[in-house]
């Protein structure tokens, strides 16, 4: 399964360096950042999964980073790295949309479980809609729409498409898709076969076409994803 992206702002080489490293070790694609105007610039492409953001940074403080990701309606999660003692800076952090911290100094094994934490979380989301071209999906609701239209979808093709839409832009393996939807990856030739069946009977229905996909991208060799 591919790990998550990690966008690291933090102004302190050696500290950056070394979270670096251990977060590469444990399988974690890692930018880093060091000040918080690149950083804030670099957020705002929406390339990652979760942002590790130092409150003391030159440039823009790690509080008016965050405060502009909110106010710019980007939710991806943020843990700060606050100064010992100060609880204040905890406190603000939050209110302005952080969804952890750690407190400087602090003990890789905390960080990486903390970030582990966040990740397993975004892991098992689910999209609750998917809007692309003349589709209109609402998982909640179950219903389904092409150019205004009501479509009928299958409980599996549902899943598929949730499964795929909570990992919008990142390739879901064929046997991602058997163990969510199905609970089980065996006899993978047969299984893997179906998920191609169920995604081909969608793409009809949606009128999408693998030649020119607008909505269900073939990942070839690997599975599938929703486009970006």
């Amino acid at each position: 399964m591919t790990r998550a992206r990690l966008l690291l702002i933090e102004d302190d080489h050696d500290l950056a360096m070394g979270l670096t490293d251990a977060l590469e070790l444990e399988g974690y694609r890692v930018s880093h950042v060091a000040d918080g105007r690149a950083g804030l610039a670099e957020a705002l492409q929406g390339r990652h999964d979760l942002i590790v953001l130092d409150v003391m940074l030159p440039g823009l403080s790690g509080f008016y980073v965050l405060r502009e990701l909110r106010a710019r309606r980007n939710e991806v999660p943020v843990l700060m790295l606050t100064a010992r003692g100060e609880e204040l800076d905890k406190v603000r952090g939050l209110k302005l949309g952080a969804d952890d911290y750690v407190t400087k100094p602090f003990g890789i094994m905390e960080l990486l479980a903390r970030i582990e934490a966040r990740v397993r979380r975004l892991a098992t989301a689910e999209a609750t809609s998917l809007e692309l071209d003349d589709v209109v999906v609402d998982f909640r609701a179950r219903k389904a729409q092409r150019r205004g239209r009501p479509v009928i979808l299958t409980a599996r093709e549902f899943e598929i498409l949730e499964a795929l839409a909570a990992r919008r832009g990142e390739a879901v393996s064929r046997a991602d898709l058997v163990a969510r939807i199905w609970g089980t990856d065996d006899d993978v030739e047969v299984t893997t076969r179906t998920v191609d069946q169920h995604v081909a009977s969608l793409r009809r229905k949606l009128g999408d076409h693998a030649e020119h996909s607008r909505i269900i991208e073939t990942v070839y060799g690997y599975g599938y994803r929703v486009v970006p």
